[in-house]
């Protein structure tokens, strides 16, 4: 991915100068031609630096750098200007501007803060990795795993934290949806106020639009007291919202105007009250279908779909395995046991197990094994569905167990399998790699998307 770089200048021939300079350079520029536009794109967009005009109508340089810094302080800022004064600098250095430079400027100039800029921002991101890695053993912010798939996650998780945008956080039940929603809360500076969750789906529709929204006293039958909704719990904090798709079509018409408008209104009250709660979102089921089916408003859907961050089922990243099981074993048994913990028969039977009910099913057959056995896992502890499960074997025989088996987490994993077959002997083209698979490039891209595999390139 590359490295995007927002350029702010209401002087088009500056902006387009600089968007050539660092295109050459093999970034990735974004232009904005004032100050309120380089907001809205901050707040739905990621960045990793800003270079920004001082002198601009409506929303100043300084005061852009201001609201800037509140919403990512860890982006760097150049900031440029063809009237300076040791007044303004100070501001801007006060203010966290990265440097601060006059009109006209030499190239290699710009060429050489932008990499510095760059560079200091990337220490200071490993520098919290380091800590939170030495901190969390093989993991981050209570995430287990050191797999590939998790640390692109992570990475990501990072990103985000940095910034206001809305993200959808996507994957199969079990797969610890709201363990990345609580990391991305602990690494943003939002981290010292609340973090409230709750799932759309475990509360009945008469009561929800009071939970979110809070209630007046005599607004309905039981409404004894003023009660603050989970908006007003979460104020300054993150209020996150699981399984979205289970909301009611009436509850998404007024979720989206708070998103919307940052206020809202109890039930049975006239006050309009306002939040800085950051909202994210999670669901198990696919929005997109959901939309097309009607039961989903689209214009919330992309309201809350900025950021999308696929959570991956444990049967592909079984090299976290192990690491789980230590993780569990540690959490019901002695957290202090250092002897083996799990047979190598136990372990490779898990790791060839595909878990279709992900790291929470991973987590029950762990207890259930220590409630059998305290000292170690064993073959013999383990359940009968473990200890059946075949490999998965693509024959003409169709065999399925008497216990019964999970096929839709098998039908998933071999789609996708073609799909990074097909690209791969494309090299990559997705237009080529849709026809060999007899499909529509819109519906090649459609399933890309599920899998998290789509990087937005033709």
């Amino acid at each position: 991915m590359k490295t995007r770089i927002l350029v702010v200048d209401d002087e088009r021939s500056m902006r387009e100068m600089l968007s050539i300079l660092l295109e050459r350079e093999g970034y990735e520029a974004v232009e904005a031609k004032n100050g309120l536009e380089a907001l809205q794109l901050f707040e739905t967009s990621l960045f990793d630096l800003v270079i920004c005009d001082i002198q601009m109508p409506d929303l100043n340089g300084i005061d852009l750098l201001a609201r800037l810094k509140k919403l990512a302080p860890e982006i760097p800022v150049l900031m440029i200007t063809a009237f300076a004064t040791a007044e303004q600098a100070v501001d801007a250095i006060k203010l966290g501007a990265f440097h601060y430079f006059t009109k006209p400027f030499n190239n290699d100039e710009i060429r050489a803060l932008v990499r510095n800029a760059l560079e200091k921002s990337d220490l200071k991101r490993e520098n919290i990795q380091l800590k939170q890695d030495v901190q969390g053993k093989e993991g981050f912010c209570g995430i287990t795993g050191k797999s590939p798939r998790m640390r692109e996650l992570f990475v990501m998780i990072q990103k985000v934290a940095e910034s206001l945008s809305s993200v959808l956080i996507m994957g199969e039940s079990g797969t610890g949806k709201e363990l990345a929603a609580r990391a991305i809360h602990n690494s943003s500076t939002r981290r010292s106020k609340p973090f409230v969750a709750v799932n759309c789906g475990a509360i009945p529709e008469t009561l929800i639009e009071s939970e979110l929204f809070g209630h007046k006293k005599g607004a309905f039958t039981g409404a004894v007291a003023d009660h603050p909704g989970l908006f007003e719990q979460a104020d300054g904090g993150t209020l996150f919202l699981d399984e979205i798709g289970e909301l009611p079509l009436l509850l998404q018409t007024k979720l989206l105007r708070v998103l919307q408008e940052r206020e809202f209104r109890r039930v049975g009250d006239s006050v309009v009250r306002k939040t800085d709660a950051r909202v994210l979102t999670a669901s198990n089921r696919d929005l997109r279908e959901q939309v097309t089916m009607g039961g989903f408003r689209e214009d919330l859907y992309y309201r809350i779909n900025v950021v999308q961050i696929v959570m991956p089922p444990l049967r592909e990243r079984i090299e976290d395995i192990p690491l789980l099981v230590e993780h569990f074993f540690q959490k019901f048994c002695d957290p202090n046991h250092s002897g083996e913990m799990i047979t190598p028969a136990a372990l490779k039977l898990l790791m060839n197990y595909p878990f279709p009910g992900n790291i929470r099913e991973l987590e029950n057959i762990v207890e259930r094994s220590l409630i059998l056995d305290r000292q170690i896992i064993s073959e013999s502890s383990l359940p009968e569905q473990v200890r059946s499960a075949r490999p998965v074997c693509l024959t003409n025989e169709i065999i399925i167990p008497d216990e019964g088996m999970a096929l839709e987490p098998l039908l998933e994993d071999l789609e996708k399998r073609y799909l990074l077959k097909a690209l791969e002997k494309t090299g990559g083209a997705k237009k080529k790699a849709a026809d060999l698979l007899g499909m529509s490039f819109r519906s090649f891209r459609y399933r890309l998307a599920k899998f998290g595999l789509d990087s937005g390139d033709e």
